[in-house]
């Protein structure tokens, strides 16, 4: 089979090649091997090509931290899941989803919804799950509440914007730039800024008569945090989901308590292992809210094996919006 193998830690551009004859993997007990039909490019993966990623393969590995794929063939101890199912999860790296053949482990791996198309699905397991997780689990996320989305275009932003409106709230989200704005109001943010030529921390206080935002939704940290901090309602919740603009802000706490809000983590991979019938109730709901019309995840561009490594790139960069998927088809 085919496959990109990450040789040594670097950029995606420098750390991804293409191996032609690779064996296809074996699975050990409990997992399953898939055809991969689609996998999106996660910010994970990108971390994890540089070594920076909290999960640190040692090279050689295969990337790929999600997919959507068709079993082929499954080890003892996978019940529930049989050849040709077509099914979405966690790729089991060191043998992930930047191939064309992946191992899956059968406790992250669900039965993909038939309403979305196997981009589309494979796209449904992290963001969303994350979203699912840190807006109802983590935040406490109300209707008729104001939440704020940075990065409100990205795989993950775009998610919490679906599901935010999907549980009543009114949605603002922050871009960068006039294309990124187009595609968070395409997902049906309430208010959209674009952070290159509007304060945020402004419109928010205006949108609420100065109450602030209820919840904000930060997968970007650095200057994007400390200037929510500004625009948090009296006993808000900041979710801290990631630190994309590579800088990990250091909260101050005398603000949170003078202010009166909280400062919630969301590390959604710790779920998977302390509570998985949380994650198999997160998937049921996402999936009816699926098959409702509720969400459907924005995927912007679907590159080969052979784009992939660019398209890794790019993501690396900050140039996409929504899901930029590789297709096995």
């Amino acid at each position: 089979m085919r496959a990109l193998r990450v040789r040594h830690l670097a950029q995606p551009r420098e750390a991804l090649e293409l191996v032609r004859e690779e064996p296809v993997p074996t699975p050990a007990e409990g997992q399953l091997v898939v055809r991969v039909r689609a996998c999106p490019v996660n910010f994970p993966d990108v971390l994890m090509c540089a070594g920076e990623y909290q999960v640190r393969p040692e090279p050689p590995f295969t990337p790929g931290v999600e997919l959507c794929g068709e079993v082929v063939e499954t080890a003892a101890g996978v019940d529930g899941l049989s050849p040709g199912d077509r099914v979405i999860g966690a790729g089991a790296v060191p043998h992930g989803g930047f191939a064309e053949y992946a191992l899956m482990d059968a406790a992250r791996t669900f039965h993909a919804p038939p309403e979305l198309s196997d981009a589309e699905a494979a796209s449904l397991f992290i963001g969303y799950q994350t979203g699912w997780f840190g807006l109802h689990r983590r935040a406490g996320l109300r209707p008729g509440e104001t939440l704020l989305v940075h990065a409100a275009s990205g795989g993950v932003g775009s998610a919490a914007v679906q599901l935010g409106k999907a549980a009543g709230a009114t949605v603002v989200g922050v871009v960068g730039g006039a294309d990124k704005a187009r595609v968070a109001r395409e997902l049906g943010a309430d208010v959209v800024v674009d952070r290159h030529t509007e304060d945020f921390v402004g419109v928010v206080k205006d949108l609420t008569s100065g109450a602030g935002a209820d919840v904000v939704y930060d997968p970007v940290g650095g200057e994007a945090y400390e200037r929510s901090t500004k625009c948090v309602a009296f006993e808000g919740r900041i979710l801290v989901i990631g630190f994309a603009s590579g800088r990990i802000p250091t909260p101050g706490l005398n603000h949170a308590l003078i202010k009166n809000y909280s400062i919630v983590g969301l590390h959604w991979g710790l779920y998977n292992e302390r509570d998985p019938r949380a994650v198999r109730e997160a998937h049921r709901d996402l999936c009816r809210m699926a098959q409702e019309g509720k969400i459907s995840p924005l995927v912007s561009e679907r590159v080969t094996l052979d784009e992939l490594t660019e398209a890794a790139q790019r993501v690396a960069d900050g140039h996409t919006v929504g899901r930029v998927v590789y297709t096995n088809e």
